[in-house]
């Protein structure tokens, strides 16, 4: 501390940080919509700070724990106390029980990856990221908001929540912008399939949200059962051989 702190990213974690207080506050108002894209917008800021970080070769441990830090708020608390305003808390002790899953399950895997970085997460991270969870809560959000249905004791935003959270401390894999190498060349369908992508966000900006964070965590669960269906397989073939 006594060198000093890199003054832009830790600021833009500070803005990510800033959108997940917003988040709460209008939570407790009632206004969800507004909410939800106040996670998705520090979202944007958790993958600019870590991005000019890495950039300017400006990462430090200081930068590292707020960063942590402001992912527990933005990324745990907020979508917590946002599901259990809208929806979990007309199933009493369940749905309180449910939003306190969704924070330590989010504590407990921010540790984790605190802890095994450098090592064991490299490239693809083990469990779902919280930014992830809570982006998959805000697109639902917004998504439910924009159809007009009724969330009220809905039994499947009780279920995305424990599965959310057990997602999150799983030893399962699942895959990151991080995994990107923007430095090296890619296929030219890469970019047309980025272009289709931004114009399906223009015309429909809270389905596609909504679709591509379904995507995501089927596609992950998917992509985990046929990793360990292969090593049970392989695991059968070799004690047969015995």
């Amino acid at each position: 501390m006594r060198k000093g702190i890199y003054i832009l990213p830790n600021s833009l974690t500070m803005c990510g940080m800033f959108a997940g207080f917003y988040a709460i506050l209008a939570a407790l108002k009632g206004d969800y919509i507004p909410a939800a894209w106040a996670i998705m917008i520090a979202v944007v800021f958790d993958g600019l700070d870590g991005w000019l970080a890495r950039l300017t070769s400006s990462t430090t441990r200081f930068g590292i724990e707020l960063d942590s830090l402001s992912d527990l708020v933005s990324f745990g608390v907020a979508p917590a106390v946002i599901l259990y305003k809208w929806s979990l808390m007309n199933f009493g002790r369940i749905g309180w029980a449910a939003a306190f899953l969704f924070v330590a399950c989010g504590a407990l895997r921010l540790a984790r990856y605190n802890v095994q970085m450098g090592s064991t997460e490299k490239k693809s991270f083990t469990g779902m990221p919280i930014p992830a969870a809570a982006s998959i809560v805000a697109a639902t959000v917004i998504f439910y908001q924009e159809m007009n249905w009724s969330s009220p004791k809905n039994a499947f935003i009780l279920f995305l929540a424990f599965v959310l959270s057990i997602l999150m401390v799983s030893t399962l894999r699942f895959h990151g912008a991080k995994e990107l190498d923007f430095k090296k060349r890619k296929p030219f369908w890469i970019l047309v399939a980025i272009a289709v992508v931004f114009a399906i966000m223009i015309m429909h900006p809270e389905i596609a949200l909504f679709v591509f964070a379904m995507i995501y965590l089927t596609a992950g669960i998917i992509e985990n059962s046929y990793i360990y269906y292969k090593k049970f397989k392989n695991l059968l073939v070799t004690e047969g051989k015995q």
